[in-house]
């Protein structure tokens, strides 16, 4: 007789496309500090979502996937969280998909995810200013914003260490 593992909060995330993983993985593993890199790199739709709204989460992730075209996204800059750096993901079809389900969970929204969203892939945190800053203009100089993939949305138990996978969503 197996045990289930208890309830736990769920993160949903975008899913990028194998090129682009590799990049922001690669990016993530090389600025990141390695003692704090538990995870691959992501780009977070919402932090935590009641594990009780699971089976309506899957439902309305496979509604906003399920024979539909990818949206649209690109890597239009980069941004400065202070003690890190981040891409900053723009895609207004993104956007929508996100502004659908936060409404469906209005009353389930922690007060992070019910605030502004800014899409960005993080690929430093945990650093000094200063160090920050540093990584911030040396990856300015050569910026171009590019296309991106987003293949599709995922859904995360988070249980305190690296995430566990709970659905995969993708685009047609």
């Amino acid at each position: 007789m197996s045990i289930e593992p208890a309830p736990a909060p769920i993160i949903v995330t975008a899913l990028f496309g194998r090129k682009d993983t590799a990049f922001f993985d690669t990016m993530r593993r090389t600025h990141f500090p390695p003692e704090r890199n538990q995870l691959d790199a992501h780009l977070t739709l919402f932090h935590h979502l009641p594990p009780s709204s699971v089976d309506e989460l899957k439902h309305r992730l496979n509604q906003e996937t399920r024979g539909i075209r990818a949206p649209q996204a690109r890597v239009g800059g980069l941004m400065s969280l202070g003690r890190g750096v981040a891409y900053r993901i723009e895609s207004p079809e993104l956007v929508g998909i996100r502004a659908r389900l936060a409404d469906a969970f209005t009353g389930m929204l922690t007060p992070q995810d019910a605030g502004g969203w800014r899409p960005h892939v993080t690929i430093q945190n945990k650093v000094t200013p200063a160090v920050a800053k540093l990584l911030l203009a040396e990856l300015n100089r050569d910026f171009r914003p590019s296309d991106v993939e987003i293949a599709g949305l995922g859904a995360w138990w988070y249980r305190g260490g690296p995430w566990e996978a709970l659905s995969r969503h993708m685009f047609a």
